[in-house]
């Protein structure tokens, strides 16, 4: 099997880990949408009380370029299903510690009466391709990255729907979650900065 496998398969591990603490993020927030205030237990406001304060953020070793290791051995816009969590309940899908902390703002969010909408998440490279042949460069003032290269391969950037005061809020708000505006001509995108 040799160090490489080793190392792949310890990877597919922890990807697995995280896309199922993910999973399991986005069943207590779809359970605690589907309760009426008369019908919350004691439990799902426990639940809650411990989501908004959290456990500790998990750390990561990134890269060079701030890329989780883990996540960079799959290769930009080669990230596999397993370790993609998804935004609510759109069709809508990032690195699974991305989309839960994504799904968090957007119900903080929601909970301050913010609408936060979504309208591009994590781009398989051959969206990014394709991007730029209808979108054009950035660097030759286009709006796609180079293929390869973009946030979105990653799964740790989101395009959203943000109305004046939508976007006032996640100014304020969106570190907290670990996500920051990077993209100067794009204030609808934003990407996530994990722990290191």
């Amino acid at each position: 099997m040799g160090i490489e496998g080793v190392n792949s398969r310890i990877a597919d591990i922890q990807s697995r880990i995280l896309a199922l603490q993910g999973q399991q993020a986005a069943t207590t927030t779809s359970r605690a949408r589907t309760e009426t205030p008369g019908q919350a237990t004691f439990a799902s406001h426990l639940q809650s009380a411990v989501a908004s304060t959290g456990a500790p953020d998990k750390s990561y070793k990134l890269n060079s370029k701030g890329v989780p290791e883990d996540l960079a051995a799959y290769g930009n816009g080669k990230i596999p299903p397993e370790a993609l969590g998804r935004v609510g309940d759109t069709r809508h899908q990032l690195w699974a510690p991305a989309a839960e902390k994504l799904n968090r703002m957007i119900e903080d969010a929601k909970r301050d009466g913010v609408k936060i909408g979504i309208t591009d998440s994590y781009r398989p490279y051959a969206e990014q391709v394709d991007l730029v042949r209808r979108k054009g460069l950035y660097s030759q003032g286009g709006l796609a990255a180079k293929p390869g290269t973009s946030e979105h391969g990653w799964g740790m950037a989101t395009d959203l729907d943000l109305n004046s005061e939508a976007l006032s809020w996640m100014r304020k708000n969106a570190k907290n979650y670990g996500f920051v505006e990077n993209v100067p001509r794009e204030s609808w995108h934003w990407a996530f900065r994990p722990p290191s």
